[in-house]
């Protein structure tokens, strides 16, 4: 427990009274703020205590702005990005004059704005909770924490504390409910990953309990996986701080698939850095999206939407989230049973070999092999206006058939990739993408695409390993959409699309088959 006291400076401010708007029942207004930081020209520098206030005051003056603005539309509950407050880009050293305390709400019940002097380097927690009190709505916002060990602790780092990459909720009264410590790090040299895992949950009268975790987390089973599978959690807080990568990783294109593939509500913030490739923030349900993606733009954006709660009830209705061994019937063909012509095979793992493919003019196979998210994917072209196509690699058989009206200048590749991701990060991941390319030439498939203007129906599946499966569907200028079908038929995991009204970027099935991590 954090017990260090001394007397702070805190800065009060005004708000003008929170919408008076009666909201409708079985709902809730939600508010996320995609940030664009004031951040340290130099973080890797030492600096003092005082000039790192200096520094985060400049971040809270624009969330203070920014919850005045949500309270206006009636929102009660506002998310903020990661490293929103602070920055990022730090060393151990350089980051702790930017580090507060924060107890474990737990084990003390405090608010800081009424009650600031009670623990020291508070001053950052001591303008968000005030936020919340002024404006009567929950705040969940993104810091960096300290917080003291003891040498007998084998996992306390040599200088004696931990330094946690945090996020923290207060209620509409400013007390602080919920404390969260980031466990999957993307190389966040300065922080540590906390001893044991944080399952954080916490309560709301208008829309029962959130669940949280922070950006890479949502790549992982824990925390974020076991949250929503093992608490039931139906609404999530998602802060995040993450840079896009095209085609299967942007950051709406994965928030919008996490939460068709859990039938959740995932309120996401994100930094808004173009340079870096950070931006996509989005309120997503079940079956809406609102979102922002904007790569031109040097401002922030605040999206505000009334949304569902999310309850058994509604979850038994939505035909878009199958279970596992759930059949769904499709339109057109099981793939189970298609024959096809230009079959691919390459798994490592039987006995069976089978390696049959058309020969392009030249002759010259079908398959080929690209480097697509740092990944060695293997690949069929897909032409014509209309077919059937399947390709393997290892365990896993990628099955595509697709209609358009007519054939566009631009190229289309069916890839598919069963095996351990290990740039940026190691996990096992299980592929099957349909994927506009760079250009006209097979070597450009697997390169970064915003913009396409084919209209394409198509039903894609394989035979996954994994029952955790991430529709993603990317449509031109980064906008996401929905499946027409979702689900299992036998075991092969499918989605389909017909009549899109915009040109198909991504359309991937992406697999995590956690255990093998």
């Amino acid at each position: 427990m954090l017990e260090a006291c001394c007397t702070v400076f805190l800065f009060l401010f005004c708000y003008q009274d929170a919408s008076a708007e009666v909201h409708r029942e079985g709902h809730y207004v939600a508010a996320v703020y995609e940030h664009r930081p004031r951040l340290s020209p130099n973080p890797a520098t030492l600096t003092d205590r005082r000039s790192a206030l200096e520094l985060m005051s400049r971040n809270l003056y624009i969330y203070e702005e920014q919850v005045i603005a949500a309270a206006k539309q009636g929102a009660q509950i506002i998310v903020f990005p990661e490293d929103g407050i602070h920055g990022f880009n730090f060393t151990r050293e350089s980051i702790y004059p930017y580090l507060e305390f924060v107890p474990c709400p737990q084990s003390v019940k405090w608010n800081p704005c009424r009650e600031p002097h009670l623990f020291s380097d508070t001053e950052v927690l001591q303008r968000l909770s005030c936020m919340a009190l002024r404006s009567k709505m929950f705040l969940v916002a993104n810091i960096g924490a300290k917080q003291p060990c003891e040498y007998k602790d084998p996992l306390c780092p040599p200088d004696g504390r931990y330094q946690f990459n945090t996020d923290v909720v207060f209620n509409a009264n400013g007390t602080l409910v919920a404390r969260y410590r980031k466990q999957n790090l993307y190389f966040e040299y300065a922080f540590n990953t906390p001893p044991e895992v944080d399952h954080v949950l916490f309560d709301t009268p208008f829309a029962g309990k959130f669940g949280m975790f922070t950006c890479f987390d949502m790549l992982f089973y824990e925390p974020a996986v076991s949250l929503v599978k093992e608490y039931n959690v139906k609404q999530v807080v998602y802060p995040t701080a993450w840079m896009n990568q095209l085609p299967l990783l942007s950051a709406v294109e994965f928030q919008r698939a996490f939460a068709t593939a859990f039938n959740i509500n995932v309120l996401a913030a994100n930094i808004h850095h173009p340079a870096l490739g950070m931006t996509g923030s989005g309120i997503y349900t079940p079956l809406k999206s609102f979102i922002y993606h904007d790569m031109e733009s040097h401002d922030g954006k605040l999206i505000v939407a009334e949304i569902s709660v999310m309850t058994p009830e509604h979850e038994s209705h939505l035909e878009s989230n199958a279970k596992p061994g759930k059949s769904i019937e499709y339109p057109h063909n099981n793939f189970a049973s298609l024959h096809i012509d230009d079959q691919v095979c390459n798994k490592k793992e039987q006995e069976a070999h089978c390696w049959v493919a058309e020969k392009d003019k030249e002759g010259a196979p079908l398959i080929f092999y690209r480097e697509m998210m740092y990944d060695n994917f293997t690949l069929v072209p897909v032409r014509g206006t209309k077919g059937e196509l399947q390709v393997c690699a290892n365990t896993l058989c990628c099955y595509l058939s697709y209609q358009r009206p007519t054939i566009s200048d631009e190229l289309y590749a069916l890839g598919v990739f069963d095996g351990l991701h290990t740039v940026h990060g190691t996990y096992y991941v299980q592929v099957c993408a349909l994927v506009k390319c760079g250009g006209l030439s097979y070597s450009t498939c697997g390169q970064e695409v915003t913009d396409a203007t084919a209209l394409i129906d198509f039903q894609l599946g394989g035979n996954f390993s994994t029952s955790y499966i991430f529709p993603l569907l990317l449509m031109s200028g980064i906008n996401v959409d929905f499946t027409d079908h979702l689900g299992w038929k036998n075991n092969y995991y499918f989605m389909s699309k017909s009549g899109p009204s915009s040109g198909l970027v991504t359309a991937a099935l992406y697999g995590r088959w956690y255990e093998r991590d």
